[in-house]
C-alpha cells in the first residue's frame, strides 16, 4: 500500500491525483506512534492509551465489522472510547460492530448528535428516499455506508453518545490529553479532535479531500463560513499531522496549513461574493449564474468537485441568510407542475415540439435548457411513452455532463424515473 503520509504529500505538492485519495480497503496503517487509521466509508482514526483505545467515529453499517477486524489486527487493546466527529450514518453506522466486539465504549458527541439521531429516525423514510436517489447506482463504495436496501437509514443498534458537550470537552485517557472543539461546518454537530502532545488533529469531514459537503441540495442547512473558520482554528494550532473522516491524513505543518487556509479561502471568498450580490438586491438565478469558484482553485487534488459543488453551496448560502424563496415572484405560490406544463406544451404546439425541441438541445450541449423542456413535455403528457424515451435519454446524457456525484444521482434517478414510466405504459 506504501506509506499513506508520503502518498498524499506527493499528490498535494504535485497537484496530480494519480492513485486514488479515498479507499475503502478496510485496511489499517499506523501513520504516527500509537495513531493508525482504517480507511473506510468513512475513515476510522485511532489513538492508542495505556487505558484502550480511543476510537474516532465507527465507519458505517457495512462496514464496521471489517474495521473491527483491522482494528484488532493492529491491538489486543479495547476499544474503550468511541469519538463521533458527527452523526452522519457513515460515522455512526458501524458503532454495533464496536459494541459487539469489546462491549459498549463511552460514547463521546456534541450535544446535537443524539438530536441527530432522533431526527433520523422520524425521518426515516424520507432518507431512504434521498440516499437512494443520491447514491443510487454511482459507487459501490458509498452504498457501503448507507445501508442501501435496507428499511431503517439508522442502523439497528447504533450507540447513542453518553457523554455530551456544548463548546469544547478535554479529556484525559491513559495519559493522553484529548480537546474536543466543537464547530458547525457539515453538520451542526460537529466536532475536531486536538492532541496537544502529538500535534495532530483528527478532524473529521471539515477535510473530505473534495469540495467541502457545505450545499447538499437534499440535506438540512450546511454553514459554510463556520467551516471555514474551524479551519482556520485547526491551522492556528501548527499541527504537523491531520487525520481526516474521508481521504489520505497529511504530514507536514506548512503543507497542513495551505491545504487548510485554501479551502477556508475558497469557502469565504464563495460567501462573501454571494452576499455581496444578495445585498445588491441579486436573485437567485443571477447569483447562481454569475458567481464562480477559479478552475485553477477546483482542479487542487482536496477541491475538486466530484461529491458536492460550488453552485449547490450558493443555494445554502442563500438559505442560510435568505430563506428558501428564490425571488422570483411565480414561484411564490406556483401552480402545479402539471398545469404549467400543459401550458407551455400548448403554446409551443404541442408536446412533440418540446420533445423535438429538448433533443435539439441537448444535442448542442445545452442540457439545462433541454432538461427544462423535457421536463416540461413529462408534466403535460405524463403517460407517453415517447416522451419519458427522450426524457431518460436527456438525463442520462445531463448524468455524464457532469462532475459531482449529487449531480449524477439526481440526474440518474431522473432517468430511472422516466425508464419506470416506459415499463408501466408501454403495450402489454
Amino acid at each position: 500500500m506504501g506509506n499513506l503520509l508520503d502518498l498524499s504529500a506527493r499528490i498535494i505538492d504535485s497537484g496530480v491525483v494519480d492513485e486514488p485519495v479515498m479507499r475503502v480497503n478496510n485496511e489499517l496503517s499506523e501513520v504516527a506512534d500509537g495513531i493508525a487509521v482504517v480507511e473506510s466509508f468513512s475513515n476510522v482514526v485511532l489513538l492508542a492509551t495505556d487505558d484502550g483505545v480511543v476510537a474516532f467515529d465507527a465507519s458505517g453499517v457495512r462496514t464496521g465489522a471489517a474495521v473491527v477486524d483491522a482494528i484488532r489486527s493492529w491491538t489486543a487493546s479495547p476499544v474503550t472510547r468511541l469519538v463521533y466527529t458527527h452523526g452522519h450514518a457513515d460515522h455512526v453506522g458501524g458503532s454495533a460492530a464496536f459494541a459487539g466486539a469489546w462491549g459498549a465504549p463511552s460514547v463521546i458527541g456534541h450535544e446535537n448528535v443524539n438530536r441527530r439521531l432522533d431526527r433520523y429516525q422520524i425521518t426515516n423514510n424520507w432518507n431512504l428516499l434521498i440516499n437512494a436517489r443520491q447514491f443510487g447506482g454511482i459507487s459501490s463504495d458509498f452504498n457501503l455506508s448507507i445501508g442501501a436496501e435496507t428499511e431503517s437509514f439508522l442502523p439497528t443498534g447504533t450507540l447513542r453518545a453518553d457523554l455530551e458537550f456544548r463548546d469544547r470537552h478535554d479529556l484525559v485517557v491513559g495519559g493522553k490529553t484529548i480537546e474536543l472543539h466543537h464547530a458547525r461546518g457539515e453538520t451542526d454537530d460537529h466536532l475536531w479532535a486536538w492532541l496537544p502532545d502529538q500535534y495532530t488533529a483528527m478532524i473529521g469531514d471539515f477535510l473530505i479531500w473534495n469540495f467541502p459537503n457545505a450545499g447538499n441540495p437534499q440535506k438540512v442547512q450546511r454553514y459554510p463560513i463556520e467551516w471555514a473558520a474551524a479551519l482556520r482554528a485547526i491551522v492556528a494550532k501548527q499541527p504537523e499531522l491531520v487525520m481526516p473522516a474521508h481521504g489520505l491524513p497529511i504530514g507536514g505543518k506548512l503543507r497542513i496549513a495551505e491545504v487548510l487556509t485554501t479551502i477556508a479561502d475558497t469557502l469565504e471568498q464563495l460567501v462573501a461574493e454571494v452576499l455581496a450580490m444578495m445585498n445588491a438586491g441579486a436573485t437567485l438565478d443571477e447569483i447562481i449564474h454569475t458567481v464562480q469558484v477559479p478552475p485553477e482553485t477546483l482542479a487542487k487534488p482536496y477541491l475538486r468537485p466530484l461529491y458536492d459543488e460550488p453552485e449547490f453551496v450558493i443555494h445554502n448560502v442563500w438559505r442560510q441568510f435568505g430563506g428558501w424563496w428564490d425571488g422570483a415572484a411565480s414561484r411564490l405560490k406556483p401552480a402545479r407542475d402539471a398545469e404549467v406544463g400543459a401550458a407551455v406544451a400548448q403554446l409551443a404546439g404541442g408536446v412533440g415540439a418540446l420533445v423535438d425541441r429538448a433533443q435539439t438541445e441537448a444535442q448542442a450541449g445545452n442540457l439545462r435548457l433541454a432538461c427544462h423542456l423535457i421536463d416540461f413535455a413529462g408534466w403535460a403528457e405524463p403517460n407517453d411513452p415517447g416522451v419519458h424515451s427522450a426524457r431518460a435519454e436527456i438525463y442520462l446524457k445531463r448524468r455524464g455532463a457532469e462532475t459531482s456525484l449529487m449531480s449524477k444521482g439526481v440526474f440518474a434517478a431522473a432517468a430511472r424515473e422516466s425508464e419506470q414510466a416506459l415499463k408501466l405504459n408501454s403495450p402489454g
